[in-house]
């Protein structure tokens, strides 16, 4: 992870927020741990040049929309940056599944069968993993590392620096991640996660897709084309 190489990747406007992140102590441990994974001959998602999609694709100053989600999906092919999205043909893991099922349900729409969301980002919902990278088949092994410094300093940015943004929190880990966020200035959407595990206590109903677009009409503000996928 040359510094030079991700600068060049990210957004003019995001490196203008962020670059002071790339000198701190907690990033060198960061870039060490992964050169050490490396040489050991680990694989890890996504791929390094991918590890900052999400802020290649959707720049600071057309940040909409905040979708927060846990790590990276620790099987090939499907990781790339971008929270609950997989790479094209891959077949949806469940959370994304029900994701799908519950904006069928939110906006009266067929359900995606494509789960590259390359088209959400472009729109400027921001998908940022709380956690930016993951050993394979090890999920939630490189928690601790380091990434929730740089992720929590990413919520401050915007909640301090944007206005009505609105924040989708799913599951206990996103909202209390979050949880500094100014509801007087932004809208946050709470649901329990995605997950099968837990999706049928309050995730299915919770209608965020049209209570987003809502907020963002009420607000001047152009709505999300949820059916638009791929960006192309």
């Amino acid at each position: 992870m040359q510094l030079s190489q991700i600068l060049q990747e990210i957004s003019p406007c995001w490196v203008q927020q962020i670059a002071p992140q790339f000198s701190a102590d907690y990033m060198q441990k960061i870039r060490l741990f992964l050169t050490e994974q490396r040489q050991k001959g680990a694989t890890i998602y996504p791929p390094l040049d991918e590890i900052f999609s999400a802020f290649t694709l959707t720049p600071f100053d057309q940040v909409k929309v905040v979708i927060v989600g846990q790590d990276p999906y620790h099987g090939p092919n499907q990781a790339h940056g971008l929270s609950f999205s997989v790479r094209p043909g891959v077949r949806l893991p469940p959370s994304l599944r029900n994701i799908f099922k519950e904006l069928a349900s939110d906006l009266e729409v067929t359900a995606p069968t494509s789960g590259y969301l390359t088209g959400w980002a472009r729109q400027g919902v921001l998908m940022l993993n709380s956690v930016l990278t993951v050993g394979a088949g090890q999920a939630a092994s490189h928690r601790g590392i380091g990434w929730e410094l740089f992720t929590d300093h990413v919520l401050e940015l915007l909640n301090t620096n944007r206005e009505q943004l609105v924040f989708i929190l799913w599951g206990s880990y996103a909202i209390k991640k979050a949880s500094f966020i100014d509801r007087t200035r932004h809208l946050v959407l709470t649901a329990p996660h995605p997950s099968p595990l837990s999706s049928h206590r309050g995730f299915f109903g919770s209608r965020p897709f049209s209570q987003t677009n809502r907020f963002l009409q009420q607000n001047g503000l152009g709505m999300i084309d949820w059916l638009q996928l791929s960006g192309e």
